[in-house]
């Protein structure tokens, strides 16, 4: 039976861990703002799930801070534009690995606490690190669960900032290596809303 603290750390790493998944969910729901009805402007940004402060966290905070000025100016300048925000997904092979590690761990961390060694079942020789995390338990879980964070964290950030109107891609932080400036921005915009205009206006002619 696994000593009260052991039993402790494991509910307290799970928890963290659903919490996280469950903030990602709410992450998303509240990036979405819509407004009145007319062109749609879509943001897709990276939305990396992260239990520890690093640097992908900060540039998530960072990109939606930026998400929210653009939907304000934006919606001042062009009430009729309808603005969406979005995750990026990363390719489908990182979001599986992302899956698989997310429930690995907490495997792992089970096994650790348990002191059951997966080795022998495995036809494998129970390796000198096994021990020492039979020794060391709390700071195995903790290694594990933290790195196997960095690693998800790693699979699923993109980097992405995305821009369409209209489903029409009108900037790429993937393609330009950088945000829009705000001015261009609403240069770009200027220039799509008066296409725009000038397409509606020119008359269909019937042959």
């Amino acid at each position: 039976m696994a000593p009260p603290g052991m039993a402790a750390l494991s509910l307290v790493l799970f928890a963290v861990t659903c919490l996280g998944g469950l903030g990602q969910g709410l992450a998303d729901k509240r990036l979405k703002m819509q407004y009145v009805t007319g062109p749609v402007l879509r943001f897709q940004i990276c939305i990396c799930q992260a239990v520890m402060i690093n640097i992908k966290s900060l540039s998530f905070t960072w990109y939606r801070k930026v998400f929210e000025e653009y939907t304000r100016v934006i919606s001042q300048r062009y009430p009729d534009i309808r603005i969406e925000g979005e995750n990026y997904l990363p390719q489908p092979i990182y979001r599986h690995v992302a899956s698989f590690l997310s429930v690995f761990k907490l495997v792992l961390i089970g096994l650790i606490i348990v002191g059951k060694d997966p080795f022998p079942s495995l036809g494998m020789e129970t390796p000198s690190i096994w021990h020492w995390s039979q020794q060391n338990k709390i700071y195995a879980c903790m290694m594990v669960f933290f790195l196997s964070n960095m690693i998800e964290n790693q699979c699923m950030s993109t980097g992405a900032f995305e821009i369409t109107l209209n489903d029409v891609p009108v900037w790429s932080k993937l393609e330009s290596g950088h945000l829009p400036s705000m001015q261009q921005l609403v240069q770009i915009l200027d220039n799509e809303m008066k296409l725009n205009v000038h397409m509606d206006s020119i008359p269909l002619h019937r042959s």
